[in-house]
Parts: structure tokens; sequence; C-alpha cells
């Protein structure tokens, strides 16, 4: 299965260019599902299809759509969990309604709509997916919690053992419920289909993020952000494409200005991104909606290029010896020489990446190779960011 991940700043055309890729898919012959976790729906209004919903609906041929339902989602796969966790809440004396809201871990219902990816790769049912993801490169930050809830389940029996620990010591006192066995079983299932995310969203040959802006400042922000925290990841970032372009030569002053302005912005991405390949989409005429307009905007954007290839692999992780060091180069792109913080636990590694609102925080696996070695020191060269381990004397 091949999974194509459109993701950007509200309003640049992300749900549009998602539907144009799906519809060039399915027509290049590809049985396609089409998916959006965004809660605004604009699946239905780019497609014109007001009835379309959880289940999934036949576009076209080789077409079909469906709009994720976080709370069905939840419903479906975290009400045992939640329920007890509240519980224990609740057995404290907190309000059974507050409690719920306190056994909501933030990210969630975000968390649970990446879940569908994994039940819909599952099924083995679509050549290709197509997902529409919520308005904001941030929301890839959630792709981190299958390794940290993964790491902690092992390690800890996940979130209920975390809850449940404290249970089992206070039971005599405070009278704290011990979880059940369909309590520990669910979360088991839980933890195993966030691992398995976890690997559908790595495989650089299944899986590729593309970035949406506009030529402007704050949207191409949005997309370095987005491009920083999956490098970061080790999610493949195999196409950037800045849409809504104006066309140049215009006889009025107001718009040849903003064209120009555009072609700056447009220069800069190129470079920012590089070396992404860059995709130029010109803003059409009238508002982008129904199948034969969305078909056209799919043409402008792949022309003869079949949209299901991966247009670009990057390694973000490399390893390689230098005498008695072992040197690690991590891509951390837009980063500046203060920016980061780098630690190790045992055999894990963990860097925080600054950016304009706060950290990007990834846990690598170290190889067996550094068995024996210490981290001796950090460096960033460009965007690279270079680690060193030396062996313990």
């Amino acid at each position: 299965m091949r999974l194509i991940i459109y993701t950007g700043k509200g309003g640049t055309g992300k749900t549009v260019s998602a539907c144009s890729t799906a519809i060039m898919l399915a027509e290049n012959k590809y049985s396609t599902l089409l998916m959006s976790s965004d809660p605004a729906h604009t699946l239905t209004d780019a497609l014109v299809m007001p009835d379309l919903g959880y289940e999934a609906k036949e576009i076209l041929p080789n077409l079909q759509a469906l709009q994720i339902d976080p709370l069905t989602e939840m419903n479906r796969q975290y009400t045992t969990i939640l329920s007890y966790i509240a519980s224990l809440f609740h057995a404290r004396g907190i309000d059974e309604t507050l409690a719920y809201e306190l056994a909501m871990l933030p990210g969630m219902t975000q968390l649970f709509s990446l879940l569908k990816i994994e039940e819909v790769a599952r099924t083995k049912a679509y050549d290709t997916v197509v997902l529409d993801m919520a308005a904001s490169g941030e929301a890839l930050r959630y792709l981190y919690f299958p390794k940290l809830v993964g790491s902690i389940g092992r390690k800890l029996t996940g979130l209920v053992g975390m809850f449940s620990g404290f249970a089992r010591i206070f039971q005599p006192l405070s009278k704290l419920p011990t979880p059940p066995q369909n309590v520990m079983q669910n979360e088991l299932e839980l933890l195993a289909r966030l691992e398995e995310l976890n690997m559908i969203m790595r495989d650089q040959n299944m899986t590729s993020i593309r970035l949406v802006a506009n030529p402007d400042t704050f949207s191409i922000e949005n997309a370095k952000r987005a491009f920083m925290s999956a490098s970061l990841y080790g999610i493949n970032v195999d196409l950037a494409i800045i849409n809504k372009i104006l066309p140049t030569g215009s006889s009025d002053i107001y718009y040849a200005q903003w064209a120009d302005f555009q072609r700056v912005k447009i220069e800069e991405a190129k470079s920012n991104f590089y070396p992404l390949p860059v995709k130029e989409v010109k803003l059409h005429g009238m508002e982008l909606r129904g199948i034969e307009m969305l078909r056209e905007n799919g043409k402008s954007m792949f022309e003869n290029q079949d949209p299901a290839d991966v247009l670009f692999r990057g390694n973000v992780f490399n390893f390689t010896r230098e005498d008695s060091l072992l040197r690690m180069t991590v891509k951390v792109p837009f980063t500046e020489k203060d920016d980061f913080d780098v630690e190790r636990h045992g055999d894990q590694l963990t860097i925080k990446v600054k950016n304009r609102v706060g950290y990007v925080a990834n846990t690598i696996p170290l190889p067996v190779a550094t068995a024996g070695m210490k981290l001796s020191r950090a460096k960033l060269e460009g965007n690279e960011l270079i680690i060193l381990f030396e062996r313990i004397a």
C-alpha cells in the first residue's frame, strides 16, 4: 500500500491537493481511498458531496472517500481504557465528568484519527491511500506518541500500568480499583497497533508526506516546521507544493506587486526545501470545487508524472566509523547552533530541537555498535546534526 499524507497551514489548499491527487491516482487505475482527519469536514465541500461520512463511499471508479470521525475512533478503540482511568480519578472524589476530561491525554483525538491508517493497511483493500491531515504541521508531533507509549509499555505496562501500579499500592487505603483483564488486553492491543502505525509511517517505500504552502511567509514557515518534525521523526517528505500562485504580467499595479512578491517567496521556498522537488501550482480563476475542476488541478500538479511515485528519498539517520569514533548524522533543517539538546539514556538517544513554537523531541534507538561507547559531543554542520560516540577507556 502507498500512503500519501498532505499537510499544511489552514487555507493553503491541502484538501484540494489531496482530492486532486486521489482523482489522478484513480484514473491511473490505482484502487484509491481518500481520507480526511480535518474536523472541518472539507472533503464534502471540495467534492461537493454533502453525504460523505464515516463509511467509505464510491466517488469515481477506483476511488472511495471517507471522513474520519475522531470521536467514533475513540469510542471504538479507547473506551475501555478511558473508563478505567476515569474511574481511578472518580474514586479519589473527582466529579465523573471532570474525571473523563482528565483521562483524555493531549492529542488523543488526532492520534486515533491516524490509527485509521493502520486499520486500512491491515485490510489490504487499496493500492493507495491519500490522507488530508488536520491543518497544522504540528499535528506530526502525535506521530511521536506511538514510540513513546510503546517504550513505556514495554517497561511499565503502558498507560494503564502507570495508573494501575499506583492503584495496587494504595488500594488498601484508597479503594482504588485495579484494572480488570479486559482493560489490560485492550491496552496491549492498542500498544501493538501504535507500534504498527509507527512502522508504517517510517517506511519510506510506503509513506510520504507532501507539504502544501502558499507563496507567503506564514504558510512557508509552517511547512518548514512540518519538514523539520518529519525529518527528526524519520518520516519521508517527498514533495513541497507552492499553491495559489498569481499569474505574472498583470497591467494592474496591485496584482503585479503581489505577483512579484510571490516570485520572491517561491524562490525562497525552493532554497528552503532543497533538495525536495517543489511544484508550482497556479491560482485558478474560480473556486476549486467538484470532480472536473479537481481533475484539472491534478493534471497541472503532476502533468505526465505518476502521483504514486516516491518523488524523493532522503536518509534522515546515517552511521559511519571514524577510527575509534562512531559518527551519527541526523538531518535537522532550519535549526540554529544553540537550538538543540542531546541526551543518552541506555540504548536510546533523545534529541530535542527548538523551533518558534516550542520543542520537537524524538527518541532514537541506538545500534548495538554504540554499546561500550559514550556520547562524546554534538555539533551542527549546515542542516545536519553530527553526534559522536567514543569508546569508554
